[in-house]
């Protein structure tokens, strides 16, 4: 039987992959997408983005329930927790997103294998697993993302030492919960647990949270935290674990050096980042090199050392975030159908999904120091905001930053309620180069906690009107 040829086949089904595939398709090349996890949608989808969300909605409404209604004269009394069906509800959610992405293959005609990819080179993939059977393309994608970095030191099992993977399907609340790591993944998660009942205690090894977002939004974060019941261990590591008495003792020593103590935990949540996936690929094979972290080189259109052989999201250089990969895939069909594809990471926000949430796009006061860059800065907490009053949801506050000279907005941050939509309207205006007197002068209905970014927006060059 002859191999089959595709004009493109690309390696993993995650959120850059898919969309990648679809696009790609949709542009009227023959497309094949090879997926072994058995379900679409790669780590996002099944044990990442969504679950996660699913579980931090579901773990918001109950706390809401048992202590926040009060204040709304809305009386509830023998508020309970079923954990089983809280965790039934994130999966289905999960099935129905991942059937949905089948159908939209069926849709665009995208060839689905189920099965591990690895190149052969001279453009041909090896499929084995549920579709086993060798495949010619023209163009091929690798978009196989990332996976949980380890700790040295400590042995995930999935049951009392976990990744994200684990922390989404605990048979139970635990007692005390220990974060490794204060980045998005390990907040957010940690988050969920200490609301359905846990303590959690986190432990990172820099002197703050959230390292990548503006200095002076992430410790307000971490006022708010602290004030939710988060512990935080700033500037410490953890050396070693062992199993006690059914728990687990960790060896807990700054980060700069000095004692060690010991600290005991239920479960023990690893979360210090990720690192791309490029195992059993045959990369080597094809002659497909590898950069100084060990992500797929790739120039500025996506394209490895080897023709053809091309590369997107987790797996190579920027932000491991999904909206990122999804842009890389779309931006890579365009110019595989002969199209200008093209990305702007100046606009790739970055969120984390807490309650509050915390959002930001462009650059940090960190970042323009550094660069010499004259800014100016305009602020306003959601405390004076009517709808975030209204609401009882007055946490955070909006920091715009822009170029002293131009007024050019170069970078928004926002910690409060729905910071993760407020945020794109900050997005689009640094799309088209807008500057804060653009975003001050334009419409926001009242009320809303969109406001907050227009009062911001006049705080940069003059007063805001509520403040």
């Amino acid at each position: 039987m002859a191999e089959e040829i595709f004009d493109v086949v690309v390696i993993g089904g995650g959120p850059g992959g898919y969309v990648c595939a679809i696009k790609a398709a949709q542009l009227g090349l023959k497309v094949a997408c090879v997926e072994k996890r058995g379900s679409l949608g790669g780590v996002c989808l099944n044990v990442g983005c969504i679950p996660s969300k699913a579980l931090l909605a579901s773990s918001e409404k109950f706390e809401e329930a048992g202590h926040h209604l009060s204040a709304h004269g809305i009386k509830v009394a023998g508020v309970a927790l079923d954990l089983k069906a809280m965790l039934a509800r994130k999966d289905k959610v999960v099935s129905d997103l991942t059937k949905g992405i089948e159908f939209l293959f069926k849709k665009n005609k995208v060839t689905y294998l189920k099965g591990n990819g690895a190149l052969l080179g001279g453009g041909k993939i090896a499929v084995t697993g549920e579709t086993s059977q060798t495949i010619s393309a023209k163009n091929i994608v690798i978009a196989t993302g990332s996976d949980s970095t380890p700790l040295p030191g400590l042995t995930i099992d999935e049951k009392k030492i976990i990744t994200s993977t684990g922390a989404l399907s605990l048979e139970k609340v635990p007692e005390h919960m220990v974060v490794i790591g204060g980045g998005v993944i390990g907040l957010e998660l940690g988050s969920v647990w200490r609301r359905l009942g846990a303590k959690v205690t986190v432990i990172e090894f820099l002197d703050r949270i959230v390292p990548t977002m503006d200095g002076e939004i992430g410790a307000m974060f971490q006022k708010i935290l602290t004030k939710q019941g988060m512990e935080f261990r700033l500037g410490q590591k953890v050396t070693g674990a062992k199993a006690k008495g059914g728990k687990t003792e960790l060896t807990v020593e700054p980060s700069k050096g000095g004692a060690a103590e010991t600290v005991i935990a239920d479960v023990v949540l690893v979360s210090i980042g990720r690192r791309p996936y490029v195992e059993g690929l045959g990369l080597d094979k094809a002659g497909v090199k590898l950069d100084e972290k060990g992500r797929v080189a790739t120039n500025g259109h996506f394209a490895t050392n080897v023709p053809g052989i091309y590369a997107i999201g987790d797996v190579i250089a920027g932000p491991m975030l999904a909206h990122k990969a999804e842009e890389e895939g779309v931006a890579l069909a365009e110019i595989l159908a002969g199209q200008k594809g093209h990305v702007n990471y100046e606009t790739c926000p970055s969120i984390v999904y807490t309650s509050p949430e915390l959002a930001s796009v462009g650059k940090t006061e960190e970042e323009l120091k550094a660069a010499g860059i004259d800014y100016k800065v305009g602020k306003f907490p959601f405390m004076v905001n009517s709808r975030a009053k209204a609401a009882g949801d007055t946490d955070g506050t909006v920091k715009l930053l822009a170029d002293a000279k131009t007024d050019r907005l170069l970078g928004a941050h926002i910690l409060g309620a729905g910071a993760g939509t407020l945020i794109h309207e900050c997005v689009m205006a640094m799309e088209f180069q807008a500057s804060s007197e653009d975003v001050a002068r334009a419409f926001h209905g009242h009320p809303t906690h969109n406001e907050a970014i227009k009062e911001a927006a006049m705080a940069v060059t003059g007063k805001p009107i509520h403040m």
